[in-house]
């Protein structure tokens, strides 16, 4: 394709948050037109209350396809890599769990910091285009034309060739292809809530080994930890909506703490851990699955608004980062032809992406140090755990509860590949709370 062609060719990114500006980094090395509208106000400037910033956990994945526009250097200096889980039981006692190899590790990173980034990098390319306070009101991909309305309260129409849905779970693009012939759509909220909590520095250090992802298990709830730059960490208590229903005063709060969570209070604070719990509701968690992602060659979806994830361990970001990489591949492959590009990346993402959303749910976390496909992984899930239960229905009746962990260990060092069990996480969760 002519390369003046494409300097003609105008996109619509719908979204400014972390694949909508990546992907405009992505389209703008192509020299298309970038007009990202975003609807919230720019990050870089706007007044956020603490609290409200999310860390997320960069995999292998990610990097990849920050590395793809020259980011991956920039991005990992600001992280804390996160080596190994350390599992801390009700009696206070910690056990790291690696993920893999010395070599191998997960990043932790700040949504907010992340966001702020990459909205910058975009914005060097002199083909891209941001507008912040504009929402989304119409789209009409047959005709390629969108309506936004900005900060003047006036509806404007605009035109262009390609409109990219980047914006997330309940993405207003995904609604517009609802109603769209032999479109599929699901959702399903999970009965968990989660709600973010902040460790402290202590001394002017981390209160905790920074290079872990600590996990609290808790049978039907669980609390992490990933480390910030700061030398706090930013924890997530996930729990049912019935449980945080029960928390209605400061000492409900402190008394379920101190059930559950007793070594966390003194690493928290009680005025502060008060102050969080108490600051935003708990939120909802929501899996999302369509098919298919695009519309003719006019429209396509990417990130949350094509797959939207329960948020266990970070794979949501991490997959609409691939989404941008594999986009960008079948670019190259089917030299800048919208046409063949855009249902390929149909054909080769939904599968991926329904087995990521499956995934999630099993809390998985290591599919992170491959970019194996993610339906791949999931065979390797079932047959893991054919072999995990068999193992444990053979030699189940001979041990008693107190050697659960050396089979358990036992098991780690056969099938442990990248691919951990739910069965493998259930029983670390058996042994380390009964501890």
């Amino acid at each position: 394709m002519d390369s003046s062609v494409i300097q003609r060719k105008k996109v619509a990114v719908i979204g400014g948050g972390l694949v909508g500006s990546l992907q405009a980094c992505f389209l703008a090395k192509r020299n298309f037109q970038i007009d990202v509208y975003e609807a919230r106000e720019d990050p870089r400037v706007a007044d956020f209350t603490r609290g409200r910033s999310i860390n997320l956990a960069l995999s292998h994945r990610g990097r990849q396809a920050l590395k793809a526009v020259g980011l991956e250097d920039q991005i990992v200096s600001q992280g804390i890599p996160m080596r190994a889980r350390m599992i801390h039981s009700l009696s206070g006692k910690k056990s790291a769990v690696p993920y893999g190899t010395k070599s191998q590790y997960i990043l932790s990173v700040s949504r907010e910091n992340l966001n702020k980034d990459l909205l910058t990098a975009a914005e060097k390319y002199p083909s891209v285009k941001m507008h912040f306070n504009h929402k989304l009101l119409k789209c009409n991909p047959e005709e390629g034309m969108i309506t936004v309305l900005g900060s003047d309260k006036v509806p404007k129409d605009v035109t262009c060739d390609l409109i990219v849905g980047c914006d997330g779970a309940y993405s207003t693009v995904r609604s517009h292809l609802m109603k769209k012939p032999r479109f599929d759509y699901s959702q399903q909220y999970i009965p968990h809530g989660y709600m973010e909590l902040t460790i402290p520095p202590k001394n002017g250090d981390y209160a905790m080994e920074p290079n872990y992802l600590h996990i609290w298990p808790r049978n039907t709830f669980m609390m992490i930890a990933l480390p910030n730059m700061s030398k706090s960490f930013t924890c997530t208590l996930f729990m049912p909506f019935d449980e945080f229903d029960k928390l209605l005063t400061s000492n409900d709060v402190i008394d379920f703490f101190q059930k559950y969570f007793p070594d966390a209070i003194p690493l928290i604070g009680e005025k502060l851990l008060v102050q969080d719990f108490f600051l935003l509701p708990a939120q909802p968690m929501i899996s999302v699955k369509c098919s298919s992602f695009h519309f003719q060659s006019h429209c396509v979806l990417l990130g949350d608004a094509a797959h939207a994830i329960v948020p266990f361990f970070g794979q949501g970001m991490n997959a609409g980062f691939e989404d941008c990489l594999v986009f960008d591949e079948l670019m190259d492959k089917f030299n800048n032809d919208l046409s063949l590009c855009l249902p390929a990346f149909s054909r080769l993402r939904i599968p991926d992406s329904h087995a990521i959303s499956d995934l999630s749910m099993y809390n998985y976390i290591e599919v992170s140090f491959s970019r194996i496909r993610y339906h791949e992984a999931v065979q390797r899930w079932h047959w893991q755990k054919k072999a995990i239960y068999k193992a444990l229905l053979l030699l189940g009746s001979l041990i008693a509860i107190s050697s659960t962990y050396l089979l358990m260990h036992y098991l780690t060092l056969e099938y442990k590949t990248c691919f951990p069990t739910k069965a493998m996480d259930f029983l670390e969760q058996i042994y380390l709370i009964s501890r």
